[in-house]
């Protein structure tokens, strides 16, 4: 039988983590070929890569300019790739400018195109909602109030869904009590355990470790933690592995978020994970100058900028942004929680009600996903 051919476009990790969250559902099916950009989970699932996401996927406005003429020469290929291929289903999948320009090539091609995870256009580029509408067949949500904003906004068909972090840690997240009788709060005043998450890029880290040790000198009687990314350089952890009698590799931050009783953390999907194993979180981010000045200069949204905020729709975390990232903010934070029972027990409480936001409407994104796939081979083959 010949296999009915579909691209699928994860530019970054987080979107390769997010597709192997369906994708093993529609291979089952065993009629479908799958081609485009992605990791190595997904090679090793089956799909064709027409380039690795290492080589695909930038950080910041600065680093994006820089590869615009190569995504240009990629669009261009892919493009040509989904011709050659007779491919009328896409699985776009986050890697907002990116894949927001490939949506229009498509629409000229005939693909139908499934948007994974809408792009935060209520915070900025209000317009791409009209894009949206104009060019995909359905966009999936994963935060509560993304559906009812994108269909006010004309876009026909949204599927709200679980939260990609709930489908991966759904099973320990159930099978765990997280809640605030975990242990007597006098241990945590005492001597807390805090985690440190310096986020998954090399000037995270490089950016946000320092700061965060410099937290830790303020505290002689915590047991301090930390969780390392395979995407960072050793050399950025090696002269602070001194501060941290507990060490986790990434694939273990579920073990991690068990063990701590508060947590530093740079701003990203690691604040939602936070978030859901119920740790109170510092939430911190450092970037460039040109970076910040860009994003002042043509953002107009003033909201929360950490996952675990939006999702809730309010500071649960505090959050400090450039210059407001220092040891005094976050040491006030801290302190608060150390010193102050029922305001610890008040956010871990408030943590509670992550796991319901997070649930979505449509549970088997997989079958509904297939299902597109498979009507669209059943056109092709009725012309």
């Amino acid at each position: 039988m010949l296999k009915e051919s579909c691209l699928i476009i994860a530019g970054e990790k987080s979107g390769e983590e997010h597709a192997m969250s369906f994708l093993p559902d529609i291979l089952k099916e065993k009629d479908v070929a799958f081609f485009g950009v992605g990791g190595d989970e997904m090679k090793s699932a089956g799909v064709d890569l027409l380039y690795h996401l290492e080589d695909f996927s930038s950080w910041g406005f600065s680093e994006v300019i820089q590869k615009i003429p190569f995504y240009f020469k990629a669009l261009n290929r892919i493009v040509n790739e989904v011709k050659k291929r007779n491919c009328k289903t896409a699985i776009l999948i986050d890697f907002q400018d990116f894949n927001l320009r490939l949506c229009k090539r498509l629409k000229k091609e005939g693909v139908n195109v499934l948007y994974y995870v809408a792009p935060q256009a209520w915070a900025w580029k209000e317009w791409r909602a009209q894009a949206l509408g104009e060019t995909v067949h359905t966009l999936f949500t994963i935060i509560p109030f993304e559906k009812k904003w994108f269909l006010d906004r004309g876009v026909r068909q949204v599927k709200s869904v679980p939260h990609p972090l709930w489908y991966h840690y759904k099973e320990k997240l159930e099978n765990n009590d997280f809640g605030i009788k975990k242990k007597p709060f006098s241990n945590i005043s005492q001597g807390p355990r805090l985690l440190c998450l310096p986020g998954s890029r090399n000037f995270e880290v490089k950016n946000l470790l320092p700061l965060f040790c410099k937290v830790l000198e303020n505290f002689p009687h915590a047991k301090a933690g930390i969780v390392l990314s395979p995407n960072v350089k050793k050399e950025l952890y090696e002269p602070y592995m001194k501060y941290f009698s507990h060490q986790w590799d990434h694939d273990r931050i579920a073990e991690a978020l068990t063990w701590a009783d508060m947590s530093l953390a740079a701003s990203g999907t690691v604040t939602l994970t936070c978030a859901l194993f119920e740790v109170p979180t510092v939430v911190c981010y450092k970037t460039s100058l040109l970076n910040e000045y860009i994003f002042h200069t043509f953002l107009n949204y003033d909201g929360p900028i950490s996952l675990a905020n939006i999702v809730h729709n309010h500071l649960i975390f505090p959050e400090f942004v450039q210059e407001g990232a220092s040891v005094y903010n976050i040491l006030n934070s801290l302190n608060q929680w150390i010193n102050n029972q029922k305001e610890y027990e008040r956010v871990k409480e408030t943590l509670t009600l992550t796991r319901s936001l997070v649930h979505g409407d449509l549970n088997n994104i997989g079958e509904f996903m297939g299902d597109v796939i498979r009507m669209n081979k059943e056109k092709t083959i009725e012309h």
